[in-house]
Parts: C-alpha cells; structure tokens; sequence
C-alpha cells in the first residue's frame, strides 16, 4: 500500500539514517506517505553495485520503488597508485556501469523516478589529516582522492543523466557555491556533516517535488485520526476500501 523510495549508493547513502542525516530527513518528511528504504554499502563502487541489483531490484516485482536515488562515485574516483587504488574504476567504465544501472532500473520499472547524484567535491586537506590521524607516520604524503578528479566523475554522471533522460543532483558543483564548504559540509574531506547532509536532501526534494512526488501530494496510508468516527470507527476505513 504505501509507496518505497529506495536510496542506493556507498558510504555516504550507508550513513543517511545517523543523526542529521538526509536519509533520516527523507523519512521524516514522507512519514506516513512512504518508505524510505536505505541500500548503502561502504566502500562500493559502480563495479561491485552491479552485483547486487538483481537482489535489490528484482525483475518481474509486482511493488517496484516509485523513486531511486543512485549515489555512487565518491570511491570509483579513488586514485590508482595510493591508498585506495583498490577501488578505483576507470572513468569511462563508471559511465558505463551507470548506464547499466539505469537501464536495469528502468527495466523494473519504466515509471520509477530515477535520480543520480554525484561524488560530493573533495577535500583534499581534510583527507589528508583524517588520513594522518587513522595511520599516522604511514601515511601517504599525497591524498588518495583530489577535487579535480571527483569533478571529472560528477561531470560524467550528469552527462549519463542527461543521455538516458534522468534526473540528476550534481552535488560536486552545488556544495563548491557555498564559502568555506570544505569544513561546513565534509567531516572527514569526503563523508558528510549535518550541514552536508542538509544539501543533499535539499536537493533530492526539489528533484521529487518537481517530479509530481511531493509529499504534500502523496495519499497517507491510513485515515488520520481526526477523521475516524468514535461511534463508527470503520465507516470511514470502508469508505477507502480499506475493509
């Protein structure tokens, strides 16, 4: 009965639901309108998502999510030759693994909202003292991750968007308008503040509310309480089909 909006992605998707996050806000503001069904896996990549579509978003489901959010880059970006090559994909194999998810999403559902969002920009700064607290001494003098290259991916991914005609949040630009956006919205120059996570959901909802989504508009699962008659309590239940 009541509709799934489904949020896919690594880390940053994986950690929506702590306190301030956008995942928790989703939740907040479709409360009682729809499910907010976070799918996030820390340190994955498009490459290593792909494996797990089928299990997510299963072909032939009767109750397919009426939204998705993709969210995933920030690790694909790892630079090969530093701490985190292991993850690194190739840029024009990240594109492509997009389009595989779309086109899988769209597959599921050709009515589904689908909405990508980019690898956030890159503290570089930041990562490298996050780095130097973790592994002191041992770490790598250079970051493992740098803006440049996170806006290389987040430029593709709005460029897959626009070529399957999606929606898209282009996150890496948005957060750079904002003065001082390495310290207000990076904890760690990649994972997100409250602040940071504010951003996102900001930018997720202008994306459902300008595709007929908006909670205002969706149908609650259940009649309200001030509408339920105490002296006929299922008059109304049956009158939405309900009994």
């Amino acid at each position: 009965m009541r509709a799934e909006i489904v949020l896919f992605g690594d880390s940053i998707t994986e950690q929506s639901f702590k306190y301030g996050g956008w995942g928790a806000s989703l939740t907040d503001t479709y409360s009682r309108k729809a499910d907010i069904v976070v799918r996030g896996y820390g340190g994955y990549t498009t490459r290593w998502a792909l494996f797990l579509l089928h299990h997510i978003f299963p072909l032939g489901s009767t109750t397919p999510p009426v939204a998705t959010t993709v969210f995933l880059g920030a690790n694909d970006a790892a630079l090969p030759g530093r701490t985190s090559e292991r993850q690194h994909v190739p840029l024009e194999e990240y594109k492509e693994n997009l389009r595989k998810i779309v086109r899988h999403l769209k597959e599921c559902s050709p009515t589904m909202l689908i909405v990508l969002i980019t690898p956030p920009p890159i503290d570089e700064e930041g990562r490298q003292q996050y780095a130097t607290s973790v592994y002191g001494e041992k770490a790598m003098a250079a970051p493992e991750r740098t803006n440049e290259v996170a806006g290389n991916y987040a430029n593709e991914c709005v460029e897959v968007a626009k070529e399957l005609g999606v929606s898209s949040v282009n996150l890496w630009s948005k957060m750079q308008e904002t003065q001082g956006w390495q310290k207000k919205f990076l904890s760690d120059g990649l994972h997100l503040t409250p602040d940071g996570n504010r951003v996102v959901y900001e930018e997720v909802v202008k994306v459902f509310n300008g595709a007929s989504l908006s909670a205002s508009d969706m149908p609650s699962d259940f009649p309200h309480f001030s509408e339920i008659d105490p002296q006929n309590p299922a008059k109304v239940f049956q009158e939405r089909g309900l009994l």
